[in-house]
């Protein structure tokens, strides 16, 4: 094993923690200690006794076992690979800032305008004319603040974000921050005329959604033929040489062909694969009766997700996320409310998460308005639900209340009408058996998403 930076990785150094992290696909690394070191000395020719000699020229009795396994976890977390990249760091923008706690993520939903018209899609129902989106610079403005902040990914969004015009100059401008950029696309429009313009611009990574392994079926989902595009595209994706995710939303009408749409995926070439039940907001929420898989097909998505694992977790990474609705453990929002990450909506309302803008209370504070700083940090929406001190029982006393954070506050104000009471997610939850009725037998027809 020689081993480097394994494809979609970046290792840079993060001014505002003074720290260095390693970027990839839609997550980071923190390094402490001797680790950032022992990644810069992976260049993809040392083998690890050449590692340890590159090591022992600043540290005196260098372990060879302790960097053996530093870099196996590292290769088993798909950082490193054999052959690959020198770990080169590059030094993002900024310079110390605030205290803790600082965000990793930023998800900038540039429009919410899209061509496809999934039931499923978690875009508010009612939302702002396209004439109020952020201009470009306004936008830049954005990405300058959000690194000052702290964020080291970007996640690029919508709807459709390559229906921005700009979408090249905002992945240039956030590359150049040292930003990790991440596309979340459905593909339509992507030409690869586009695609190049985007590589070369800097975008890290490319996460396109797929609707079903089977043309009817997929074109069906997304109310117009996109499918045929879709595979198109991937190829695109591939021949530039950039990270490739597929995302497939599970729900009623795919969830049952999942072992062939991990195969599809495969013969697409991605090197990850995001299989994910649908969280119910926006359409989703809309749609929740016709989308809500029964009992018996969540069973079963889980065993052929194991099957799916056994078969080509070699080769590509697999994400699956369990519908909470049927698994006793709610999900943690963001994965900490105003902790990792916020998002920005195309008119600038800064969020905690995608769905807060429902929550009673004060409107969201805009990008118009206050510096991403001021939000973040003191914003009332942002600490409402911040850490643990807000929770009712049974969170207060549960010793998993820093792991999933009460759950999701959305799904609890939707489904209790109270956004602060415990996740009905949650088995232990007074209001768990609200969820009984799920996955109903007859099911309505699902409502198209449109843009209005």
């Amino acid at each position: 094993m020689r081993p480097g930076l394994a494809k979609g990785v970046r290792l840079v150094h993060d001014p505002v923690r003074a720290a260095d992290a390693l970027l990839f696909p839609e997550g980071s690394l923190m390094l402490t200690g001797p680790a950032p070191d022992v990644v810069r000395a992976c260049d993809g020719r040392r083998d690890v006794d050449g590692i340890v000699a590159a090591l022992s020229l600043d540290y005196d009795d260098v372990d060879r076992d302790d960097v053996a396994d530093l870099l196996a976890d590292l290769v088993s977390r798909r950082l490193l690979a054999d052959c690959g990249r020198p770990a080169m760091a590059q030094r993002c923008a900024g310079s110390a800032g605030a205290g803790p706690p600082l965000p990793i993520g930023m998800v900038a939903e540039l429009t919410y305008r899209c061509p496809l018209r999934c039931g499923y899609c978690s875009n508010p129902v009612q939302i702002d004319p396209v004439r109020d989106e952020l201009t470009t610079a306004e936008w830049q403005t954005v990405l300058d603040q959000a690194r000052e902040l702290g964020v080291l990914q970007v996640h690029f969004s919508g709807g459709e974000p390559v229906l921005r015009p700009d979408l090249a100059d905002l992945v240039a401008h956030a590359r150049e921050l040292g930003m990790y950029t991440n596309l979340i696309t459905s593909g339509i429009g992507l030409s690869r005329d586009r695609l190049d313009r985007l590589a070369a611009a800097g975008i890290d990574h490319v996460q396109l959604s797929v609707q079903h392994a089977d043309t009817p079926a997929a074109d069906a989902i997304a109310g117009m033929r996109a499918h045929e595009r879709k595979v198109e595209v991937a190829g695109l994706i591939r021949r530039a040489d950039l990270p490739l995710t597929i995302n497939v939303v599970l729900h009623a009408a795919n969830v049952d062909a999942l072992a062939s749409i991990a195969a599809f995926a495969a013969d697409l070439g991605a090197d990850r694969l995001e299989l994910a039940h649908t969280q119910y907001y926006g359409w989703g929420l809309r749609n929740r009766a016709a989308l809500m898989p029964s009992a018996d097909q969540v069973r079963r998505s889980g065993l052929a997700a194991a099957e799916v694992y056994e078969r080509y977790g070699a080769d590509m990474e697999i994400v699956y996320v369990e519908p909470d609705y049927y698994t006793g453990r709610p999900k943690p929002c963001m994965n900490g409310w105003g902790t990792r990450q916020f998002a920005v909506t195309p008119t600038g309302s800064v969020l905690p998460c995608l769905a807060a803008q429902q929550l009673p209370g004060p409107p969201p504070q805009t990008v118009h308005q206050h510096r991403l700083a001021e939000i973040w940090h003191r914003s009332e929406l942002f600490e409402r639900f911040r850490g643990t001190a807000w929770m009712p029982s049974p969170c207060r006393d549960c010793e998993l209340r820093e792991v999933d954070f009460g759950g999701c506050r959305c799904q609890a104000l939707q489904l209790t009408g109270d956004a602060s009471v415990t996740d009905p997610a949650c088995s232990l939850s007074p209001h768990h058996e609200l969820l009984a009725e799920a996955g109903a037998e007859v099911r309505p027809a699902m409502i198209p998403r449109r843009y209005r």
